[in-house]
C-alpha cells in the first residue's frame, strides 16, 4: 500500500560474461527484461565507451598534428575503455607503426565503467551540467606540467553529443511492476558505484519511498554513496537497509567455501564481528540502519536466529528475506520494518569529512574511520600528485578509494574485522570533470581480467531462440 520506486545500476558485460553474472536480481526478485537489461539494454555504456573513446582519439590527434597546446606524451593520463573483462588490455604501447600512425607512447585499457564519463553521467543534473563536467576532464599535462582538459581539446560538445540520450534515465519494472529506474553502473570497488542523481531525483518525485542501491561492500559502496553522490547531489537518505547473508559472514569467520551448507557457530560468531563493523560504519553517518539476512534455501534456523540476536544486542532490527523465492512477500516484513524505523527515527545525516580537509587526510580518515586501518602508506608519487593537485585548488574534492570489496583491508584474503593495518596507496588519479580524486589501493586493477572458466563459456541460445545461461 506504499507507493514506492527502485533506482539502481545497469549491467556491465565484463561481469555479465565473468565470474559475478548479471545485475537484474534473481528469482522472483528480479527485473525485466532481464536479458535485455543485462546484455547492452538501452547502449547507455556503449555511448559511455564512444564518448570516453573519442576524447583519447582527439588527444592523440592533436599530438599527431602539431601539438599546439604542448602536450607531453609521457603525461597522457587518459586511457581508451571497453566494456568487457580483458587483462590484456591493461598495459600497451599505442601508435606504433610509423609516423602515419602518431606518436608512440604507453597507455592502457579500463573497463568503461571504471571511466570518468561514467561517474560524470551519474553525477550530472541535466545537459549544460554534462557538458561543464566533460569540459574539466584532465586528459594530459604539458611540457611545463599545465593541465590539459577536453575543452582545450574542443572535445566536449561532440562528447555531450554522443551521451545526450545516455543522460536520460531508462524505466523498467520489476516482475511484480514495481517502477524501476535503472541507469548507470559505475563499480563500488573502482568508482563511485551509485546510480544516477537523475534517476534518484526524478524517483523522488514520483514516489513516497525511493529504495537505491550502492554496490557491494558497504565500507565501499554506502561510503561512497555517502560522502560522493550524496555530497554532491544534496540528498540525505533517512534510512539505510545493510545485506547480510549467513554464508558470507561464516567466510568472514573462517569457514571455507566448500563447507557453507554445514553447521558453523564458531565460524558464524566469529564473523559477525564483521557485521559490527559495517553497522558501526553507517551509524558515523547518523542514518538508522536495518539489516536485511538475504536468505538462502541451506540456511539453518539456529544460525538465522543467532544473526538477529546479535543485531537486536545491539539495539537494531534484523529481518530475514525470502523475496529471492517468494518476490515481494517474502520482503514484506523489511519494508514494514524499514517504514516503522522511519516513522520512530529521524536521521541526522551527515558526512564523513568536511570539503576542507587535504586530500591525503581524507584518504586517511576513510582508511581509519571506516576500514579500521592504522595508517596509510602512499606511494611517493602519489602523495607528490596529491600535493599538486591540491596547490592547483582540487583540495575541495571527495575521495573515492578503488580497494578490493572481499576484504577491509587491501588483502581479499584478509577476512572478518581487522584493526591497525596498514593500508597501501599505490597510485592517485584525478577525475577533475566528476569531482573526484581516486585512489587505488592495493593490487586493486580498473580493468578486470575473466576467470579461468568465465560465464560466457555456458552462455547461448537455444533452439526457440531463447537465451540460455545468463545469471
Amino acid at each position: 500500500g506504499k507507493n514506492a520506486m527502485i533506482c539502481i545500476r545497469e549491467a556491465s558485460l565484463g561481469p555479465c560474461f565473468g565470474v559475478k553474472g548479471g545485475a537484474a536480481g534473481g528469482g522472483y526478485a528480479q527485473i525485466v527484461p532481464m536479458e535485455s537489461m543485462n546484455l547492452h539494454f538501452t547502449g547507455d555504456i556503449h555511448a559511455i565507451g564512444a564518448a570516453h573513446n573519442l576524447l583519447a582519439a582527439m588527444v592523440d590527434n592533436h599530438i599527431h598534428w602539431g601539438n599546439a597546446l604542448g602536450i607531453d606524451p609521457r603525461r597522457v593520463s587518459w586511457p581508451r575503455v571497453v566494456d568487457m573483462n580483458d587483462r590484456a588490455l591493461r598495459d600497451m604501447v599505442v601508435s606504433l607503426g610509423g609516423p602515419a600512425n602518431g606518436m608512440p607512447r604507453e597507455s592502457r585499457y579500463d573497463i568503461t565503467v571504471a571511466s570518468e564519463v561514467m561517474a560524470i553521467l551519474c553525477l550530472a543534473t541535466g545537459l549544460d551540467d554534462l557538458q561543464e563536467r566533460l569540459a574539466k576532464i584532465i586528459v594530459a599535462r604539458t611540457f611545463d606540467g599545465a593541465p590539459v582538459t577536453a575543452r582545450d581539446l574542443k572535445a566536449d560538445g561532440a562528447m555531450t553529443v554522443l551521451l545526450k540520450d545516455a543522460l536520460l534515465p531508462n524505466l523498467v519494472q520489476s516482475l511484480e511492476s514495481t517502477p524501476a529506474f535503472v541507469h548507470g553502473g559505475p563499480f563500488a570497488n573502482i568508482a563511485h558505484g551509485c546510480n544516477s542523481v537523475m534517476a534518484t531525483r526524478a524517483a523522488l518525485k514520483l514516489a513516497d519511498y525511493v529504495v537505491t542501491e550502492a554496490g557491494f561492500g558497504a565500507e565501499l559502496g554506502a561510503e561512497k554513496f555517502f560522502n560522493i553522490k550524496c555530497r554532491k547531489a544534496g540528498l540525505a537518505p533517512s534510512a539505510a537497509v545493510l545485506v547480510a547473508t549467513v554464508r558470507a559472514l561464516k567466510v568472514n569467520g573462517g569457514a571455507q567455501l566448500n563447507e557453507l551448507g554445514e553447521e558453523n557457530p564458531q565460524a558464524l560468531d566469529a564473523g559477525l564481528a564483521n557485521l559490527a563493523r559495517h553497522m558501526d560504519n553507517i551509524a558515523k553517518f547518523s542514518v538508522p540502519v536495518v539489516v536485511a539476512i538475504n536468505h538462502f534455501a541451506g540456511d539453518r534456523e539456529v544460525e538465522l536466529a543467532r544473526v538477529i540476536e546479535f543485531v537486536e544486542a545491539r539495539g537494531q532490527r534484523a529481518i530475514v528475506c525470502r523475496h529471492w523465492a517468494e518476490g515481494g512477500a517474502g520482503a514484506l516484513q523489511l519494508a514494514e520494518a524499514v517504514v516503522e524505523t522511519l516513522e520512530q527515527e529521524t536521521a541526522d545525516f551527515s558526512l564523513l569529512y568536511c570539503d576542507d580537509l587535504p586530500l591525503t587526510e581524507k584518504i586517511e580518515r576513510v582508511a581509519q574511520d571506516i576500514y579500521g586501518a592504522g595508517e596509510v602508506a602512499f606511494d611517493a608519487a602519489a602523495l607528490k600528485r596529491l600535493e599538486t593537485w591540491q596547490g592547483e585548488g582540487h583540495g575541495r574534492l571527495p575521495v573515492c578509494i578503488a580497494k578490493t570489496p572481499y576484504s577491509f583491508t587491501a588483502n581479499p584474503s584478509e577476512r572478518g574485522a581487522p584493526k591497525d593495518f596498514t593500508l597501501p596507496v599505490r597510485d592517485v588519479r584525478l577525475s577533475a570533470g566528476a569531482g573526484f580524486v581516486v585512489a587505488l589501493t592495493g593490487d586493486v586493477m580498473t580493468m578486470p581480467g575473466l576467470p579461468r572458466h568465465p560465464a560466457a563459456e555456458t552462455i547461448g541460445i537455444d533452439p526457440d531462440g531463447r537465451i540460455k545461461g545468463l545469471f
